[in-house]
């Protein structure tokens, strides 16, 4: 059976990195001002007239984190102004988590390039765990994701770019990675980050306006709770607002980077107590949807000896999760396109073996994750379609 068909009988889908993918939205909004050229690796004119935009003095581009576009559709009873905002949705990559989906935004590249290939990975000089939100166990930021910025090559093009985010974000790691250049402006309400976006909508140029407690909150409460739906009530007014104040000659888009399910009460296996797992396992990481598995010490993995023994791990792991995953090796995981081109460093952060959930399952290691990872209640990094589905609205002042 085709990585595809399996995929499709598990409840999955791959992401669409060629079509309406979150990759393409910087792309079309640079080429929206009228700056096609100043994409790197990507037809950013292609990426314009393939999502719809028009031609503008200014895009603001909204990323509301965790905000699926089925989860909307599920409760667009909550959002009266986005709902009637949105298209037809795009897709985030593989895994569908915040490093990978932010990466994929930032430079237009899958994590096979950017080598942002989880929440956790295999740092591939050291062989320890590596952490991509707080940077834990990683080596620098513009060694370890070597795409080029798109807000970065806006800018160098005389583009005015600012970036709206928590003032912690300010200078972190994971900006330096994903979405360095221009203007950082920390801006701690939502109300007020939308008043600095028309702000700086007085000159021509991309505004970048990131809100992530709509996740935040679906990862303590589950997005079906009503602490998520408050949360994305409080969201959907100001940007609502934001939709109605655009001046003229300025447009918004607006996206998400993943969506979510709950997995309360759900199929769960931890590594550290599942000897079958654990066999011949050297590693996991990755996110409790999308499972890295290694099998040897970095530097190993063309070895003949290495991929046999992969392959003996992905059958044990099939055969011990059944129909709540998709177990798959490195090389039908690549070579399915999961995680879009790849190249040769990002390649050695890439589990030996890929586990995809379906359902609603999750496989965690207790051995390196924190009782409050182990606690959460709603959780993304696979491909099911409320997982991978990202919503999608163009607005037009």
């Amino acid at each position: 059976m085709t990585l595809t068909s399996r995929l499709h009988a598990g409840g999955l889908m791959a992401p669409d990195y060629g079509g309406r993918n979150l990759g393409a939205v910087l792309p079309a909004a640079i080429a929206a001002v009228g700056m096609p050229d100043a994409v790197p690796g990507r037809d950013a004119e292609a990426d314009r007239v393939h999502l719809g935009l028009g031609t503008y003095r200014h895009v603001i581009v909204v990323v509301v984190d965790g905000v699926g576009a089925l989860n909307l559709e599920e409760r667009r009873g909550h959002a009266p102004h986005l709902r009637t905002l949105m298209g037809e949705p795009l897709t985030a990559g593989f895994p569908t988590t915040t490093v990978t989906s932010l990466a994929l935004l930032g430079t237009g590249q899958g994590a096979g390039r950017t080598g942002m290939v989880g929440y956790t990975c295999r740092n591939e000089r050291t062989g320890a765990l590596a952490q991509l939100i707080s940077w834990e166990g990683a080596y620098a930021p513009q060694e370890w994701q070597r795409q080029p910025s798109l807000l970065q090559a806006a800018h160098d093009h005389g583009l005015a770019v600012t970036s709206l985010g928590k003032p912690a974000f300010a200078g972190s790691p994971l900006t330096a990675a994903a979405l360095a250049g221009g203007s950082f402006r920390g801006v701690a309400e939502l109300a007020d980050r939308v008043d600095a976006a028309l702000a700086a909508t007085a000159r021509p140029g991309i505004t970048y306006l990131y809100w992530g407690e709509v996740d935040a909150t679906g990862h303590r409460h589950g997005w079906s709770s009503h602490a998520w739906v408050s949360a994305l009530e409080a969201a959907d007014a100001e940007l609502g607002r934001l939709a109605r104040s655009l001046p003229r000659d300025v447009a918004m888009v607006l996206t998400a980077d993943h969506g979510m399910v709950d997995v309360t009460g759900a199929p769960r296996w931890d590594v550290a107590h599942e000897p079958r797992l654990a066999q011949a396992v050297t590693l996991v990481a990755g996110e409790p949807r999308a499972v890295h598995v290694y099998t040897g010490a970095p530097g190993e993995e063309a070895e003949p000896h290495a991929r046999h023994e992969a392959a003996g791990v992905a059958e044990r792991w099939a055969e011990t999760l059944g129909e709540h995953a998709v177990v798959m090796t490195r090389e039908e995981a690549v070579a399915g396109g999961l995680f879009g081109e790849v190249d040769a460093t990002p390649r050695r952060r890439i589990g030996d073996v890929v586990v995809a959930m379906t359902g609603r399952a999750t496989v965690v290691d207790s051995r390196t994750q924190t009782p409050g990872s182990l606690a959460l209640v709603g959780v993304h990094g696979s491909l099911t379609p409320e997982e991978l589905l990202v919503p999608w609205a163009l607005v037009e002042g």
